[in-house]
């Protein structure tokens, strides 16, 4: 089925066809219909298989029809600053040719601003919990006349503590409303939430089995945890046109890979929590718009990075928590696009290492990196913090040839 065969306005329809959108991917060709229908929906998908437009293209749709300038009609609620943007953009790109209109509400800013959009009038607010609930609090911004509640990405959320936020905004929606629950990965807390707010839901799960993009490349390097930059330094000079993307443990630790990249002449930028919001989306426009190749980012930032195209994930450090390494990997092989995963595995990481490859019910490919290989990696860096590695190697180079020609002498 096409999306030129859907009952949605043709002005959705000719967006769709300007972003190549021809057919539906899995999750929005079973959750579209639905929608719809105005059935509430609790969708299980894994990040890259297009989760936002299947409710973005629905909503427009229903919006449209029903008719704007009636309020906020549709609230999206999402984790992250990032995502929020990354999200109206998709809506704003879907919606081109509707008189839909769609607002970001994010923390961090100035809230002046999006207060006076609000009072020009708008129907969709993709909103992070937090701004939401000040706005709401402020009675900046009113959610009777609410169609449509959508909690994406409802996992991290709650990871990030936003239980209380989220049960207080509900509690101002009116009960007669569409909910739509989308999440990557469930347990218990995610099913008591959503069991909360949905009502006969219908349930869509993609790929349970595997939680990770067919679409990726996994492998694992085991290295020394010293050494890590000496690997990273190496793989993106060999693939000096491949956008990358570097998830690290901590934001110092994010620090500490961005000052040691730079000594080695690699343009990069970093994305955590301490950066401000205007920094992060400086960082994030540089990023899509290729003035530099690698982002270095903590796992805060891991579902907030949408950009089309990354080549590689470089798992710098295994992540805590194994559903991590679904969202980190999940940045590259999106849609129909083949992307690469390499993690660095220290001696003290393998025991996360297994609790990984037990996550995904699957071994990850070994890269066996021979001693050769691995001196050489620490031979070639450019660091010259640690140029004593290459004066080493070549003193050994010197010595063996040294001792070579002797022997012929003999």
């Amino acid at each position: 089925m096409k999306f030129e065969d859907y009952h949605i306005i043709p002005e959705i329809k000719t967006s769709l066809a300007e972003l190549g959108f021809k057919r539906p991917t899995d999750i929005q060709f079973k959750a579209i219909p639905n929608i719809l229908n105005g059935e509430d929906v609790l969708a299980i998908a894994q990040t890259g298989t297009g989760k936002t437009a299947a409710f973005a293209i629905p909503i427009i749709h229903l919006i449209s029809q029903s008719g704007v300038d009636q309020g906020v009609q549709a609230v999206v609620m999402v984790p992250t600053h990032e995502l929020a943007i990354q999200i109206t953009e998709v809506f704003n790109a879907i919606g081109k040719y509707t008189d839909v209109r769609t607002l970001a509400l994010y923390g961090g800013v100035d809230q002046d601003p999006q207060i006076e959009k609000l009072e020009q009038g708008v129907d969709i607010v993709i909103a992070t919990p937090g701004r939401l609930f000040d706005l709401v609090s402020q009675r900046h911004l009113t959610l009777r006349d609410l169609k449509l509640l959508v909690l994406d990405e409802a996992d991290l959320m709650l990871d990030l503590g936003f239980y209380r936020d989220i049960e207080f905004l509900i509690s101002k929606l009116p009960t007669r409303r569409q909910t739509l629950f989308f999440s990557a990965t469930i347990d218990e807390k995610i099913k008591k939430l959503a069991y909360s707010i949905v009502r006969n839901a219908i349930r869509i799960q993609i790929s349970p089995k595997d939680p990770v993009s067919k679409n990726v490349t996994h492998s694992v390097m085991f290295v020394s945890m010293d050494d890590k930059r000496f690997f990273l330094e190496r793989i993106v000079n060999e693939n000096p046109e491949s956008r990358i993307l570097v998830f690290v443990r901590t934001k110092v630790r994010a620090e500490r890979v961005f000052e040691a990249m730079k000594r080695v002449g690699i343009t990069c930028q970093t994305m955590h929590g301490d950066k401000n919001q205007d920094d992060r989306l400086q960082v994030m426009n540089d990023y899509k718009n290729g003035l530099f190749k690698v982002l270095i980012a903590t796992d805060i930032s891991a579902r907030g990075v949408d950009i089309a195209n990354v080549d590689y994930v470089i798992n710098y450090d295994l992540p805590d928590v194994a559903e991590n390494y679904v969202h980190r990997v999940g940045r590259t092989g999106r849609g129909n696009n083949k992307g690469v995963a390499v993690s660095f595995c220290s001696t003290e990481e393998r025991p996360i290492l297994k609790e990984i490859e037990q996550y995904m019910d699957k071994k990850i490919n070994v890269l066996e990196v021979n001693k050769a290989d691995y001196s050489e990696t620490l031979a070639l860096t450019e660091d010259v913090n640690d140029n004593w590695k290459k004066l080493i190697s070549d003193f050994d180079s010197e010595e063996k040839a040294y001792k070579g020609k002797k022997k012929k002498k003999k």
